[in-house]
């Protein structure tokens, strides 16, 4: 294949969420050790939306523009369903090239849209977990807990045996993690919302960042775990490492994983999934000519679990 046009969204200049612009670009062509992905889903990621308006978390992530943005797709190689990671953009388009080995086999009995929502999430959950490695009896908080990956660590947190708070805001995601098996939830929006958390905390899930996690970080016990993971208050979490020290908490900032281990931990949470233990949220899908619509909803907090783009 090749020679012709595909569609896609192109991100010219840094800014609204308007300046996703769907275009025609040359068919992308498959290099040495590459394959072309005929592609049926798109996830849309948080990180997307602060590259897109030019304020990545990291100053390296900042992509060069022109860009299609779009790290993780799903579709068809060849006749045969597969999830894959393309790099870090590419993926808002009808096709898209990435190299031989990212490709990921959908596993059979597994609607295509439930794996492309685990492909980033269900990895970065995955890791998460295993690196708090929960016991029963413990008290989980889990922050953000009806987005793509908080709805996942819910569920994970709970498959441990563990006491499992979900904060997030508002009545709609609240009651969604309670669906998921929360025990009990709090509504961040709420300045008093750490009073209804049964403390103290063994681990901290945080992806939220700023004075959510800080408040967070002041109910662990001595002990206690704090991974974060995400900024969608728009600043990492202020800890002072010493303090941590001090009241014996371990800080992990950040996953690092290397791309073998990304395929792993991926492939564990399709596993999941396919079992029935796992079950990702997709909250909303949108066409791909409504890119910019589906990075808005996102930044407006409207959305809950994964947003899903339809090529």
């Amino acid at each position: 294949m090749g020679g012709g046009a595909v569609r896609a969204v192109v991100l010219n200049e840094f800014g609204p969420p308007e300046n996703l612009i769907l275009t025609e670009m040359p068919d992308p062509v498959p290099g040495p050790g590459e394959v072309l992905v005929d592609v049926q889903l798109a996830n849309i990621t948080f990180v997307e939306t602060q590259l897109r308006a030019g304020r990545p978390p990291y100053p390296p992530m900042a992509p060069r523009l022109p860009v299609v943005l779009g790290n993780g797709v799903a579709g068809l190689i060849e006749g045969q369903q597969v999830i894959t990671t393309t790099g870090g953009k590419g993926g808002y388009a009808e096709r898209t090239v990435v190299p031989r080995s990212a490709p990921i086999p959908v596993p059979a009995g597994l609607a295509l849209a439930d794996a492309i929502a685990l492909l980033a999430d269900g990895r970065t959950a995955t890791a998460l977990i295993r690196a708090a490695a929960p016991r029963p009896g413990e008290t989980v908080l889990v922050e953000a807990a009806a987005g793509g990956v908080g709805s996942l660590l819910v569920q994970l947190a709970r498959n441990a045996g563990a006491q499992v708070v979900a904060a997030a805001r508002g009545p709609r995601k609240l009651a969604l993690a309670k669906e998921l098996g929360a025990d009990v939830s709090v509504d961040y929006s709420d300045p008093s919302w750490a009073d209804g958390v049964p403390g103290p905390l063994d681990v901290v899930f945080d992806g939220v960042g700023g004075p959510i996690a800080a408040a967070a970080f002041g109910l662990l016990h001595r002990g206690g775990r704090m991974l974060s993971y995400g900024a969608a208050s728009g600043s990492f979490a202020a800890i002072d490492d010493a303090e941590a020290t001090r009241r014996g908490i371990s800080l992990v900032r950040g996953m690092g994983v290397s791309p073998e281990q990304m395929n792993e931990l991926s492939i564990a949470a399709l596993t999941e999934a396919a079992a029935g233990r796992l079950r990702p949220v997709i909250g909303q899908t949108f066409p791909l000519e409504r890119a910019a619509v589906a990075h808005a909803a996102i930044e407006r907090r409207e959305t809950v679990g994964k947003t899903l783009l339809t090529v």
